[in-house]
């Protein structure tokens, strides 16, 4: 009798990555010899897809989706909005015999049609003009989408119009994506170094909240909004620094341990998982990945949270800040250029005054950064991240450099007149004899800038929890485009000549001297910082209303034209987009604000009033007079700040009439400084929604 072999905990896991995805092993064993070599060349090296092969890697994904419990496919994509959208239909088709039989085709695979009517467009296609098509990324990887009783094949796209504009994210992010591999190529066929391709990668790490959902369930306002509107918050909550990297709970660890496992079978490579620093916030990390496949893993790490979460009665919550003064959630992309001969190419080794091909693409870089800081500013502007950024968990919205103190005294040499040593590594030691000694990083990061070197990588950190990473990294690709063009325009002339290091070297200094003034190594929180940004010149756009602004410059329509990234339609469209999902926004949380106070709150504090007022007069009656005085002093704070509502609903209200974006916000914050003052005076039994003391603490089942 056969023994049936048992997999040991690490060939099981092994088994279990990836396995709800159509990787590069599955392929290879779905597909012929021949067609699976033609499509690693448009997988690994970027060539166009073989048209001939499509039938048959149509046929095999269907095959290999059906053995996994798949009936229908979808084309997966992310329009111009805040969610993924999908489509799904089924492999089903009849035989003409009453019958039926499963068929996918590679037309199929390859192009699919929607209705595009309802995606936002920012007006590039009328309504007439409805229909919008989806074109396969084969650089993605397909994969199963499961409930628990379902399973769907999901085929990552593109999406765009009937006249062919981008209606989507992923479609800039792969042309910018193509555009810096192209110039990062020419930077090092300047300096003979033999390479395949460069590639833009990512790892971007994920920050989130959960919350009881018995208690989400009964805050309106989280579920219109995402955030809590009102809210005081309780005697302790982060202040004693001790939930980051704390202990996990045993009920947050069991959700941690499930989303793990869902991700795994993705392809996801999850890596690391920790408590952040507000009670309830939490953190999630991949390794890094070629940009658009970090892109989509990322969406799909959104949706595998909030999935299980509810599997285990809670709500993940993705909100920039869903509690007012507490850290907020961020979305840090640790970006780099990299080659599979050489790895990244942001690795400077141990003396990178000497390494010409790292400097000039840190100067790149920098220029890049100092001479679009207001587009890359705009990429990360959103309602919810205006009440996060530069909020002391988050960087400001000044754009800035953090180099480290190497790079810092590197640079600093090459303002003066050239680089002539490294500075060396130290170690550290604890003063135990038994602990060994660590080498001191001179790139430490600088938890305060907005754009972080951070050894062999920068870290973009102010992009918000719940955005999209796609359009922050097309811009930084398309910014950094630029700069190596002129460089490689500059440089291509003496590339093989004697005269090349000299002109490196000329290239670097004029990058660096011209384009410094975005270096800040210090406290970017301090008040300081603000006026000695703004002596620099440097671009300070307080809020998403300011940054929209700059879409439409002519110096950013013009980038993003030159390198073949958007149009300055589609650029426009953008604008148009983003600013009208800022205004709806507000529009919706002023209205969910208005809501709450007049059928909530009132109502309650009125109630309050009553049984106040119905107990002094009890007391009156009676002839008590011990606790009289503190009866009415209480019935008079209460009063004196429902006096204030009414007044402030006005406020509210005419706000939202006129769509004023800045008077709902005062009107806003102006009716929660007083609700918030009543909740410290409304008996605890009568608050009608559960307060942050009970929301920010996850307990055990």
């Amino acid at each position: 009798m056969a023994t049936e072999t048992k997999l040991s905990p690490a060939e099981a896991l092994a088994a279990l990555y990836g396995s709800d995805t159509f990787s590069i092993s599955t392929m290879q064993k779905y597909l012929s010899k021949g067609a699976y070599k033609k499509i690693m060349l448009t997988i690994q090296h970027g060539g166009k897809l073989d048209p001939s092969i499509a039938d048959e890697v149509a046929q095999a994904m269907m095959v290999w989706a059906m053995e996994k419990g798949a009936t229908h496919y979808t084309h997966w994509f992310q329009p111009l909005s805040e969610a993924t959208a999908e489509k799904h239909d089924s492999f089903v088709e009849p035989d003409r015999k009453g019958g039926m039989i499963c068929e996918f085709t590679g037309k199929t695979l390859i192009q699919g049609e929607t209705d595009g009517s309802s995606f936002p467009s920012g007006g590039i296609r009328a309504t007439f003009e409805a229909r919008g098509y989806t074109a396969w990324d084969p650089t993605s990887p397909a994969f199963i989408k499961r409930t628990e009783h379902t399973a769907t094949l999901c085929i990552p796209t593109a999406f765009c119009s009937y006249t062919g504009e981008a209606l989507d994210k992923k479609t800039p992010l792969l042309r910018s994506m193509a555009a810096v591999s192209k110039q990062a190529s020419r930077l090092l066929d300047c300096f003979g170094v033999q390479h395949s391709q460069v590639a833009s990668d990512l790892g971007a790490e994920q920050e989130y909240f959960l919350i009881d959902r018995n208690l989400y369930i009964q805050r309106p306002d989280l579920i219109e909004t995402g955030r809590t509107l009102f809210g005081a918050l309780p005697p302790k909550h982060q202040q004693m620094e001790d939930h980051y990297f704390g202990s996990i709970k045993e009920r947050v660890l069991e959700f941690m341990a499930s989303v793990d496992e869902r991700l795994w079978t993705l392809g996801v490579p999850s890596k690391t998982r920790h408590n952040e620093v507000a009670p309830g916030q939490f953190e999630l990390a991949p390794l890094y990945e070629p940009c658009n496949v970090a892109v989509d893993h990322n969406v799909m790490i959104m949706d595998v949270l909030q999935r299980q979460a509810l599997k285990h009665g809670l709500v993940c919550l993705l909100h920039e800040k869903p509690y007012t003064a507490v850290n907020g959630s961020g979305k840090h992309n640790n970006w780099s250029l990299g080659t599979p001969e050489h790895g990244s190419l942001l690795s400077h080794g141990k003396s990178p005054h000497s390494n010409r091909l790292f400097l000039a693409l840190l100067a790149c870089i920098i220029k890049g950064i100092d001479k679009h800081a207001d587009l890359l500013r705009s990429t990360i502007s959103k309602a919810g991240n205006d009440h996060r950024l530069g909020a002391s968990e988050a960087p400001p919205a000044i754009i800035s450099i953090f180099l480290g103190d190497e790079l810092d005294d590197i640079i600093e040499q090459i303002k003066n007149g050239g680089a002539t040593h490294s500075c060396q590594e130290t170690t550290m030691g604890f003063g135990v004899d038994t602990l060994p000694k660590l080498p001191k990083d001179t790139t430490d990061r600088n938890r305060t800038s907005p754009f972080a070197f951070t050894g062999n990588k920068f870290e973009f950190r102010g992009v918000g929890s719940s955005q999209t990473c796609a359009w922050p990294m097309a811009v930084l690709n398309t910014i950094v485009s630029e700069s190596l063009d002129e460089a490689c325009s500059f440089l291509e002339p003496f590339a093989g000549t004697e005269q090349f290091n000299c002109k490196v070297d000329e290239l670097i200094g004029k990058f660096i001297k011209d384009h410094s003034r975005v270096i800040f190594n210090g406290n970017g929180y301090a008040d300081q910082w603000i006026e000695e940004a703004e002596r620099r010149g440097l671009p300070h756009l307080r809020n998403t209303k300011d940054a929209l602004q700059v879409l439409t410059s002519e110096k950013n329509l013009a980038l993003m034209e030159k390198y073949k990234v958007l149009t300055r339609g589609e650029m426009a469209a953008r604008a148009e987009i983003q600013t009208e999902e800022y205004l709806k926004t507000l529009d919706i949380e002023a209205k969910t604000s208005l809501s709450m106070i007049e059928t909530i709150y009132m109502p309650t504090i009125a109630g309050q009033m009553h049984t106040i007022c119905s107990t002094i007069a009890s007391m009156q009656a009676a002839s008590i007079t011990s606790g009289l005085m503190a009866a009415t002093a209480t019935a008079n704070a209460i009063g004196e700040l429902y006096d204030e509502l009414p007044s402030k609903v006005a406020a509210l209200k005419l706000a939202i009439g006129q769509k004023c974006t800045d008077s709902m916000i005062r009107a806003m914050v102006d009716a929660r400084e007083t609700i918030d003052a009543l909740e410290a005076l409304v008996a605890a039994d009568l608050w009608p929604v559960p307060t942050y003391a009970a929301m920010l603490n996850i307990h055990s089942k």
